[in-house]
């Protein structure tokens, strides 16, 4: 069996990286209706998704290059939670049927983010260095 260790930091990134760009995909279509708008929101926007958007917009830049990631993974992870049992499971019980899946799968990933932490290519690795030596 390939030692796959060595490779846990990368692909951790590569995870934390790719979650928090599909995560500000989300604002984009809130803020900007790029790619598209978001089916069935009325524009202007409620103040909720203005707020949600704006947790997004924060937090999605910060875990994307790696800044406080474990504190704005946290947050991302309760604004998803929040979102899922607002939005999706009073459409139903069963998160494939309510389209919650998506809500509850940023919600734990962002959770595993802020305890595991970014992983490399982070400005956290950068910040703690610095610290570290002063």
């Amino acid at each position: 069996m390939p030692n796959t260790a060595k490779w846990t930091p990368n692909v951790l990134a590569i995870l934390r990286i790719v979650t928090a760009l599909l995560f500000l995909e989300h604002a984009t279509m809130k803020f900007f209706q790029f790619p598209a708008a978001i089916p069935g929101v009325p524009y202007p926007l409620p103040a909720i998704m203005l707020v949600a958007g704006a947790i997004e917009v924060v937090t999605g830049l910060l875990v994307t290059v790696g800044y406080y990631t474990r504190i704005a993974a946290f947050i991302a992870s309760g604004e998803m939670a929040a979102a899922y049992f607002m939005a999706h499971a009073p459409q139903g019980f069963w998160p494939a049927l309510n389209m919650g899946e998506l809500a509850i799968m940023f919600c734990f990933v962002f959770l595993y983010l802020a305890f595991a932490g970014a992983g490399a290519w982070a400005l956290d690795n950068v910040r703690s260095a610095r610290t570290a030596t002063a």
